[in-house]
């Protein structure tokens, strides 16, 4: 764990999300003790009710059932099938789950997310389910050296975010990592999701 790391961000007024999928319970409680209490899984196995969740990384409809009602947030909603699972578990647990919506921004054929050019008609769906609240956006930039590849990737995020910030009442826009988190930054992110950086090398 990195302290002076985890020191470093907290005063970058900034929300934090410590990635903490390849790590264990007692490593997201001793990073809790230093102040950061929002961690990112892809699952639930490590739930506990005193910290804030988000589910980052693809998600599966047939997982949704195990994380409604556990997790403040659902970082990576990336299409209509899966807006339509979270929007009937969310209904039969009675809650209203927080989503942001992942873009596509990179070109790379792994990276997963919504294709950029359908955001209008899919907020505009999304946003009639009642038990879904649109938060904002989330995006992973292109893993590369091209510091201008990422800088324009984040630059057309934030140019997305704010065309649609007034006109769904959306609050977050998640991107930047361990190496980029800066940049993300620089070009208005508000939320980082920051792993090995906090944490040391994945176990």
């Amino acid at each position: 764990m990195n302290k002076e790391m985890i020191n470093k961000l907290k005063n970058m007024n900034v929300n934090i999300v410590a990635v903490s999928k390849y790590h264990t319970k007692e490593e997201i409680d001793a990073v809790a003790k230093e102040g950061l209490i929002t961690f990112g899984e892809n699952r639930v196995q490590k739930y506990d009710p005193k910290y804030k969740w988000h589910i980052i990384g693809h998600l599966q409809t047939n997982k949704v059932k195990y994380i409604i009602g556990k997790v403040e947030m659902i970082e990576s909603l990336d299409s209509i099938k899966l807006a339509k699972e979270i929007e009937k578990q969310a209904a039969k647990h009675d809650v209203i789950q927080n989503v942001l919506v992942q873009i596509k921004i990179s070109k790379d054929e792994l990276k997963t997310g919504l294709p950029i050019e359908e955001t209008d008609s899919f907020l505009k769906e999304v946003s009639t389910y009642p038990h879904i609240k649109l938060k904002g956006f989330m995006c992973v930039a292109s893993h590369t050296d091209n510091i201008q590849l990422i800088e324009e990737e984040f630059s057309m995020m934030n140019d997305l975010y704010k065309n649609y910030k007034d006109l769904y009442q959306l609050d977050t826009l998640s991107m930047g990592m361990s190496n980029d988190y800066e940049l993300a930054i620089k070009h208005g992110s508000n939320t980082v999701r920051i792993g090995s950086a906090i944490f040391g090398a994945r176990n």
